[in-house]
């Protein structure tokens, strides 16, 4: 019995080993923006973090399909694996915009986005260190909840700062900053996306 539990918590442990690696990706994303130096040098190691999460989703699946017993739906861990890596390739594409469009300076909406992916992946990293005590944890819901809130709040300033920069003339610069905020949208979307298949998962097991 101590083996298979041991088989079984593994599936969770990495899913806490990759939110913490998307995190750190985050916060990288976030020093690149704030200083534009050295801007190969950083982004290669986004682009490196983003390969090595690449690979810990193959030992999820690999994991998977020599796993006779899972804690979990198969497609459930299939699915949240995939959201998790979804999250460190838009913030890698993000970061490589900044680099391919040779941009010098951000804006203030710019690190404003950044803080609230950094502050969303941080709480991925909560949300699945609860979530392997889905069945006793007191404060899963909560992290769920609270990372729905700053998608929402992520929606807000997608719009707001689009709202400004349409304000501009020049439309090369509205094409650039519009990409890139596409893409740090889709990154703290998928934080939700997330979040709301723990709660599937939390349902369909209570």
């Amino acid at each position: 019995m101590i083996s298979v539990k041991r088989k079984e918590d593994k599936f969770f442990d990495m899913f806490v080993d990759f939110s913490k690696k998307v995190h750190k990706s985050a916060l990288m994303m976030r020093d690149f923006m704030n200083d534009t130096s050295n801007t190969e040098v950083k982004y290669q190691e986004i682009k490196d973090l983003e390969k090595q999460c690449d690979e810990m989703l193959h030992s999820i699946y690999t994991e998977l399909d020599n796993s006779f017993i899972t804690p979990i739906d198969r497609e459930d861990i299939h699915a949240i694996g995939n959201a998790l890596d979804d999250i460190i390739d838009y913030i890698e594409t993000t970061s490589s915009r900044i680099l391919i469009f040779d941009i010098k300076e951000t804006r203030g909406y710019i690190n404003e986005f950044c803080d609230l992916i950094v502050e969303a992946t941080s709480e991925v990293i909560n949300l699945m260190v609860e979530f392997k005590i889905m069945k006793k944890s007191k404060i899963l819901q909560e992290k769920i909840w609270l990372i729905n809130k700053l998608e929402d709040a992520g929606d807000k300033l997608y719009r707001d700062s689009l709202k400004q920069l349409f304000k501009e003339t020049d439309a090369i610069e509205i094409i650039k900053w519009k990409e890139i905020l596409e893409r740090m949208e889709k990154a703290i979307d998928s934080c939700e996306d997330v979040a709301n298949m723990v709660k599937g998962v939390v349902m369909k097991n209570a």
